[in-house]
């Protein structure tokens, strides 16, 4: 993890995106602070797949009841 001044973050724009893009995270501070995180960003497909072998790994683990004993937003975390 990196971090950049505000400021420097502003002028270096460019860079600190092409370095996200590779992977670095960033954190931003204002006056010593830290004001903010930078991390790349997840792409949908791997979201998806995580969200979907989550959801099969619950439902693994759950005992089969061969009814429906469950609302749709049990299926779901929120």
């Amino acid at each position: 993890m990196k971090t950049v001044t505000a400021a420097e973050a502003n002028r270096q724009f460019s860079r600190v995106l092409r370095d996200i893009s590779q992977g670095e995270i960033f954190t931003v501070v204002s006056r010593g602070k830290p004001v903010a995180t930078i991390t790349p960003a997840k792409s949908a497909d791997a979201q998806h797949r995580a969200a979907k072998a989550a959801l099969v790994d619950r439902l693994r683990k759950q005992k089969a009841s061969g009814e429906r004993n469950w609302t749709r937003d049990e299926l779901y975390d929120h």
